[in-house]
């Protein structure tokens, strides 16, 4: 599927909250006929059934049985349960349009997305929306809910903060974008407290950031901000980059998920006003403890004076990527 919608409908057919023993059917018509007619009837497990029809105990046991052929794999995850236990107890909850009501929390993860579309807005409640290890290369922020809390984008493409900037999620908690392909200074602009009043977790590690003292001007607007995650990123090879962060951000007290104790916030007291000890370089320096494998040229014999043998030439080479 290429957008967020189209990977919804994929992940409800594979639940089957339609189909026995879940859904609307012969196999429980009478009472949710019954339901219907009477509102004051608290909703329940009713003891008496017709026959022909299956009790919502009986139900439930052809779910949650592990033998059962209805059982859900054990690795799926406790929404995928409680989903099917739902369209079992009270399915008229799950039909049509109101389906979108019910969730709060939307994962879907490698599915090869590429698209956040605008149907994802119909998911009017929904706080925690997590699209890792897709192919979004963009992220219209007009197309997410309103009331989104948590938006995990980790392992996409995303490249620029700009359309997700146009118009954030106001009540935004936390913004993973790890693993994507951020890069150069631009970005920094997008990261403020005029975007995101709200975050206090903000993952940007392994993308491509160079600018440390910009980005740093920027992070330390966000007042409620106090997870941050910028490993992998050049940025994080200069010498003093965790202690001029840790003294620019008074408020931080998780880095690169290592906690911040108040003696590692006193040891660094005052970097923050040496900027000149932020080096735009870095240097690295690689060992080769042992090599197996290769040839020992001198194990290789001479060749006479004159002789037409054939010549046997080896090359090696080593290739470091950053």
């Amino acid at each position: 599927p290429g957008s967020v919608s189209a990977a919804f409908q994929e992940y409800l057919q594979h639940l089957g909250l339609q189909d026995f023993p879940c859904g609307l059917g012969s196999w429980n018509k009478s009472r949710l006929n019954a339901r219907r007619s009477s509102r004051a009837r608290p909703v329940g497990l009713e003891e008496a059934v017709p026959p022909g029809e299956e009790t919502p105990e009986a139900l439930l046991e052809l779910l949650r049985d592990q033998h059962s052929p209805w059982a859900l794999p054990p690795d799926c995850s406790p929404q995928d349960r409680l989903l099917r236990e739902l369209a079992v107890l009270a399915p008229e909850l799950l039909q049509g349009s109101r389906i979108f009501q019910v969730f709060k929390s939307l994962r879907i993860l490698d599915k090869g997305v590429e698209e956040v579309d605008e149907g994802v807005l119909q998911f009017q409640q929904l706080e925690e929306l997590i699209l890792s290890a897709n192919r979004i290369s963009r992220v219209p922020s007009a197309h997410l809910p309103r009331t989104l809390k948590v938006l995990e984008l980790c392992y996409n493409a995303v490249g620029d903060l700009q359309d997700l900037c146009a118009q954030p999620p106001p009540k935004l908690q936390h913004l993973g974008l790890g693993h994507n392909r951020l890069c150069g200074p631009s970005q920094g602009k997008h990261l403020t407290v005029d975007f995101w009043p709200n975050l206090v977790s903000l993952d940007l590690s392994f993308n491509n950031l160079t600018d440390l003292p910009g980005l740093v001007s920027q992070l330390s607007t966000l007042q409620n901000l106090h997870i941050l995650l910028l490993q992998g990123n050049p940025l994080a090879l200069t010498p003093t980059y965790r202690g001029f962060l840790v003294d620019s951000l008074p408020k931080l007290s998780i880095l690169d998920d290592i906690h911040i104790w108040p003696e590692e916030r006193q040891h660094f007291h005052g970097l923050a006003r040496q900027p000149e000890l932020i080096r735009s370089e870095a240097r690295v320096v690689v060992s080769i403890g042992e090599m197996k494998g290769l040839p020992n040229p001198e194990a290789f014999q001479q060749l006479e004076v004159g002789s037409e043998g054939p010549v046997i030439t080896y090359s090696y080479f080593v290739t470091y990527e950053f």
